[in-house]
């Protein structure tokens, strides 16, 4: 078992403003140091959508841990689980079946750079943050 299946991998759309805030929040309270990340545009994230068979031109996030793939809100309540604590709260909204859920993730997806804003290229991570972040 390699080290990656271990963490929880999250891949996200690196442009997104909204996604980029919600990367950030995540690798503060990540204190058990569990989370990976990749860009959506990176060549790791087209690795591994291609090794799980996932669309390359997946726009949702995707989170993978234990070779279990989640997108859309089901990633983002997995998400929250492994931050643990009070922040795992949401992970009670996984009882509701998965398309009610991606109906307001959709609305919500459609609408992130009109709502939030995108930038012209992904970030540039700190050289502390850059570790966290499969290449």
């Amino acid at each position: 078992m390699n080290s990656q299946e271990q963490k929880v991998i999250l891949l996200f759309d690196g442009v997104c403003n909204f996604c980029n805030k919600w990367i950030n929040f995540i690798i503060k309270h990540d204190k058990k140091n569990k989370f990976l990340f990749a860009t959506l545009q990176s060549n790791a994230a087209k690795t591994l959508l291609k090794e799980n068979n996932i669309l390359e031109d997946q726009k949702s996030v995707v989170l993978i841990y234990n070779n279990k793939v989640h997108i859309k809100s089901t990633a983002c309540l997995h998400a929250c689980f492994h931050l643990g604590g009070l922040y795992a709260l949401p992970f009670c909204f996984i009882i509701l079946p998965a398309f009610v859920r991606d109906f307001y993730y959709d609305i919500v997806a459609k609408n992130r750079y009109k709502w939030w804003g995108k930038q012209e290229s992904c970030m540039m991570p700190s050289p502390e943050i850059k570790k966290k972040f499969i290449d």
